[in-house]
């Protein structure tokens, strides 16, 4: 199954997508960012649901300002102050929206598979926001929506990615996305943070190797699995495999540094990089409500 499906117009993700709809999507949301009207009427009396069943602070605001943009009712859920706290599960709380009316979910999730299992289910669209390790295409979106602004074309460049490429989902859709539309990946990163299945798309390279490209995309590393032993010390990851000023000075006079955000600074990226004349940072932030609106409209259409 396609992650795209046509028919009953979820969003899931960007494996097996064509170049042609990607682009038609970044196109579209050229459109919304060239037209920053603060709120069109197109989809009055349309109900939105942002369903959030694992915590997020500017994926969801992005969301909801776009929902906002294109005129419908938002409806916000946390799964910490809802039910699923009280054991009712994943799919009755989507199916219950469902049933009240909601036109359209927008849907974060920690465990894999469940999104899968849900839009098979589920009859109103469904728009990935992020599950488990798998996908987050709207973040991928933006991200190929910052590179052709910045190089005119994706196809052609070659796009490092570089940190904790197995529990990465955004990983996942950019190599999907950039695949499709034409560009070489590379990933670089410690032994334990590799995804040996998906070397056979992407190869693995030295750090030296991945400052080589026009895009250097650092992952937010993840505290947190200094507790599974993944990470032996904030201090020495930054040590091997962070961007510090000494490596991004070695990285060609045109490529440009992107990160997913939140970064952790003096971690993945050195402070004073965060916002150089190199960095995308923010600029990839801002991208992220024209392209969600693209994608929320095409759900609702």
């Amino acid at each position: 199954m396609s992650m795209v499906s046509t028919q009953t117009k979820h969003f899931l993700g960007l494996k097996g997508v064509s170049a042609d709809e990607i682009t038609s999507i970044l196109d579209r949301a050229a459109h919304w960012e060239q037209n920053p009207a603060r709120v069109t009427n197109q989809f009055n009396g349309k109900f939105v649901s942002n369903l959030f069943f694992e915590n997020s602070t500017r994926t969801r605001f992005s969301f909801e300002l776009a929902q906002k943009r294109l005129g419908a009712d938002v409806l916000n859920f946390s799964a910490a102050e809802s039910s699923v706290q009280k054991g009712e599960s994943i799919y009755d709380t989507v199916r219950t929206l469902e049933s009240m009316g909601i036109d359209a979910g927008v849907i974060r999730l920690k465990p894999n598979g469940v999104l899968q299992e849900l839009a098979e289910k589920i009859k109103i669209p469904l728009i990935n926001a992020g599950d488990g390790n798998n996908e987050h295409p709207t973040q991928a979106l933006l991200d190929f929506y910052t590179m052709r602004k910045q190089f005119g074309a994706i196809k052609g460049l070659t796009v490092s990615i570089v940190g904790d490429i197995l529990h990465s989902r955004v990983a996942r859709s950019n190599l999907w996305g950039l695949l499709a539309l034409g560009a070489k990946v590379q990933f670089c990163a410690p032994a334990s943070m590799q995804a040996p299945e998906l070397a056979e798309f992407a190869p693995y390279v030295s750090f030296d190797e991945a400052l080589k490209a026009d895009v250097v995309m650092m992952l937010r590393v993840q505290l947190e699995r200094h507790d599974s032993g993944l990470l032996r010390s904030a201090e020495e990851y930054r040590e091997q495999y962070g961007l510090t000023v000494e490596r991004a000075s070695r990285m060609a006079p045109h490529a440009i540094i992107m990160h997913p955000a939140p970064v952790n600074r003096n971690v993945e990226l050195d402070d004073e990089l965060v916002e150089h004349e190199k960095s995308k940072i923010f600029t990839q932030i801002a991208h992220g409500v024209p392209i969600r609106m693209a994608v929320i409209e095409r759900a609702l259409s």
